[in-house]
């Protein structure tokens, strides 16, 4: 759309609303972990580096966490490596963890600290090994079928968990009006690389920010309920009951236990966002409609 062909009484009303949300705010942190279509269609690409620099223009403190796993798998059946998976995490040996260490600490990461960069924003990429940011520890994964006594335990490789988030250089990005953008790679006290999931890193990192808000892009637009209603606002006692009468179960459970979590950690308020819509980062802070399911720890 021109500029001749919008209605100024339109801008000035937008504007006029998000007012408020600025000076809410304005000096706070908002974690947002990117990934999804969000990540891979070009006008959703842009329009999400824009949006970054916009929210730090106008005085918010962004940090951006990305994930990066169909980038992962293309390189590795590039490199005519076998991806193997077990309850949906990649099983990483060596070989696949310097491949994860590429795509994620450099291909990916560096292309999104460009996009900002060439927005007007200053970023500056980094993993959870820069400055010992993320302790990591080896994910343990357990199996267990009918006939077995004792769940067994399957090594998965290089694939962790968050032991602990050193936040100083994060903070000290930000006071010099950075924006850092980190890749979900950890590190254990030996030195060992981890591939951590992008939305417990993203979790993690805003509870030890003590941060605003906990955005996680998706695919989906919000968490749904029976009917396949998108269900807009939710305490953490109704997420609970809805994890526990079945809700919300398979792949979302992961994102909205991650959110939960970030909430009841101390973050202000996790959002579900649908990441296929253009500019939906601004449109859930600024708006009074948003785009998908906030999550907050009111009573």
């Amino acid at each position: 759309m021109s500029s001749a062909s919008r209605d100024p009484q339109v801008v000035v009303e937008v504007l006029s609303e998000a007012l408020p949300y600025i000076q809410q705010f304005s000096g706070k942190t908002v974690v947002v972990k990117y990934g999804g279509n969000a990540m891979t269609e070009t006008t959703l690409i842009d329009s999400f580096a824009r949006n970054i620099v916009l929210m730090k223009e106008v005085g918010i403190n962004p940090v951006v966490v990305h994930g990066g796993g169909p980038q992962i798998g293309d390189l590795l059946a590039k490199l005519n490596i076998e991806s193997r998976f077990v309850n949906g995490m990649r099983v990483t040996d060596s070989q696949t963890m310097d491949v994860v260490e590429m795509v994620l600490g450099g291909l990916v990461n560096k292309s999104i600290v460009n996009l900002i960069n060439q927005s007007g924003g200053k970023a500056i990429g980094l993993t959870g090994k820069d400055g010992a940011q993320i302790r990591a520890r080896q994910l343990r994964v357990e199996h267990q079928s009918p006939e077995m006594t004792a769940p067994e335990i399957i090594d998965i490789g290089h694939v962790g968990e968050v032991e602990s988030i050193s936040t100083d250089l994060i903070e000290m990005l930000a006071a010099r009006d950075f924006i850092p953008v980190i890749a979900p790679i950890g590190v254990d006290e030996a030195g060992h690389s981890y591939n951590i999931n992008a939305d417990l890193v993203a979790g993690k990192i805003a509870e030890a920010l003590n941060a605003e808000k906990l955005m996680l892009l998706t695919n989906v637009a919000g968490l749904m309920n029976a009917e396949s209603e998108v269900l807009t606002g939710l305490t953490t006692a109704q997420v609970d009951a809805l994890i526990a009468d079945g809700t919300i179960h398979g792949g979302m459970l992961p994102k909205i236990q991650c959110a939960l979590d970030a909430v009841k950690g101390g973050v202000n308020s996790a959002h579900i966002i649908d990441g296929r819509v253009p500019h939906a980062v601004l449109l859930e802070i600024f708006t009074n409609a948003g785009v998908g399911t906030l999550i907050t720890d009111t009573h």
